[in-house]
């Protein structure tokens, strides 16, 4: 583009072609790679992330586009067969503003020259294009110019123009045209004025380009980033409520938990923990409980509702509390989770949940016991380990009125029983993973503590790379 001060300006030195012919096959090069990640892209409407990545794909692709179409430009602008004569430094600075034709690129940018000594207006074939005007109507004026403008952006175009004309400032600027059809484009417009040999404005060449479809991809990143964040904070907002549920529901105590038989000696020692996942942000629906109930036995359950967040949480919490009181009001461990089964059976939001609940009597040494579609106990006895054989029992909320059997096991002093959600051990695992942990039965032996056995497992299960999060509850006959 010519400078308003033309002095030196055409002893400038023109880019090497052959530079410029590279440049442009690493442009087209690299265009096709982005593109290749476009169509590779998957764009699903019920998840921002993937749509503001193939937002990203989209602008990406737009402005490769217009950074070829620059350096093609850059490439046809130079012309060898200029005379010599008319790059000298006095030549008359018209001589060296380029052709309006030469600098068209081809569904991207056009040129313009407005001459005010003669009134003449030239227009590029591309400017006519994006103006969708027929050229038989001829170029337009800077005075019919603004009709075609909305309405809002008219004065930036008065402005940009009578600073360009009056003061000698460039022209750098955007603004929306209507065209014959009613569409509506979004032209940016770069130009100079053209001085003459007294230093006098005689004309003014300006580029305009149809950036629509790059300002529309700007605006698809910009909204699907800000919905990508949006979801972030209630992402981070459901987190932090799930986790201060979970908090609220499980037991609160840390460590070893004892419970006496009648004040007498200890009858039971007890200790659980909670492993979350290798991310955060999966709070599920897991659950460990002991209570004490009045009649002196022991409730012990673990459990998982499908799930993760505050759905999950919550309808724990909800399950959990049934559990507790229908527990305490007396019912053994299969009516009680036929109970629970009726009770998610008949809840507004469907959910399948997984359960273990067993009752101890202390006086003598009895586990009376049932599961929904849970893993069984593991009993742990002199230094080895088996899988209680299960009662039938299928998830709850899998089917209305499904029966639970309950299953007795006679334990002895020293016995080890282990309580585990599903997440435990990794899914990839064949058996379950009841092999792995029935390995641990000598340790277990060594223990001093049901502390001791949860801080074992905890160093055996809770590493970072957990798919799941689980509990884990364990219990020491006295």
């Amino acid at each position: 583009m010519p400078s308003p001060t033309h002095a030196d300006r055409s002893a400038a030195q023109p880019p090497d072609p052959g530079v410029v012919d590279a440049l442009i096959s690493q442009a087209r090069q690299l265009r096709t790679r982005v593109d290749a990640v476009l169509r590779d892209s998957v764009a699903v409407a019920e998840d921002p992330r993937l749509r503001w990545q193939r937002a990203l794909c989209d602008l990406a692709v737009h402005q490769l586009d217009d950074l070829g179409a620059h350096l093609g430009q850059l490439r046809e602008g130079f012309d060898p067969d200029i005379p010599e004569e008319d790059l000298l430094p006095d030549a008359p600075p018209r001589t060296r503003v380029p052709d309006a034709a030469a600098v068209s690129v081809p569904g991207r940018a056009g040129s313009a020259e407005w001459d005010l000594l003669t009134d003449a207006v030239t227009w590029s074939d591309e400017l006519y294009r994006i103006f969708g005007r027929d050229p038989a109507d001829g170029p337009l004026t800077l005075d019919e110019l603004p009709s075609w403008l909305f309405a809002e952006d008219q004065h930036l175009l008065t402005e940009m123009v009578t600073g360009c004309l009056v003061d000698g400032r460039p022209i750098d600027g955007e603004f929306r045209i209507v065209r014959a059809d009613g569409s509506v484009r979004t032209v940016h417009m770069v130009g100079e004025p053209v001085l003459g040999a007294e230093g006098g404005t005689e004309s003014m060449w300006a580029v305009l380009r149809d950036v629509s479809d790059l300002r529309r991809s700007q605006r698809t990143l910009r909204e699907t980033r800000d919905s990508l964040e949006r979801r972030r904070r209630i992402a981070r907002t459901e987190h932090r409520l799930a986790v201060e549920l979970q908090e609220a529901v499980l037991p609160p105590w840390r460590g070893s938990l004892r419970f006496p038989q009648d004040g007498g000696p200890t009858t039971l020692d007890l200790a659980a923990h909670y492993l979350p996942s290798s991310t955060s942000a999966l709070i599920g629906g897991d659950w460990y409980d002991a209570l004490q109930l009045t009649d002196g036995s022991s409730l012990l359950t673990v459990g998982d509702l499908t799930g993760h967040g505050v759905a999950a949480t919550s309808g724990m919490a909800m399950l959990l509390g049934a559990l507790r009181g229908m527990a305490v009001a007396g019912l053994q461990p299969g009516p009680l989770m036929g109970r629970l089964n009726e009770l998610l059976d008949t809840s507004p939001q469907p959910a399948l949940g997984s359960a273990l609940c067993c009752r101890y009597e202390p006086r003598t040494r009895t586990l009376h016991w049932s599961q929904a579609g849970h893993p069984a106990p593991l009993l742990f006895r002199g230094g080895a380990g088996r899988v209680l054989d299960p009662p039938e029992g299928v998830l709850l909320g899998a089917t209305s009125g499904a029966q639970y059997g309950q299953a007795d096991e006679q334990l002895a002093a020293g016995d080890l029983l282990l309580l585990h959600t599903d997440g435990l051990v990794p899914r990839r695992t064949p058996d379950g993973g009841a092999d792995r942990l029935l390995s641990l039965a000598p340790r277990f032996a060594r223990a001093r503590s049901a502390q001791d056995c949860v801080r074992l497992l905890a160093e055996e299960f809770g590493s970072p790379e957990r798919e799941d999060d689980a509990c884990v509850l364990v219990a020491r006959i006295a």
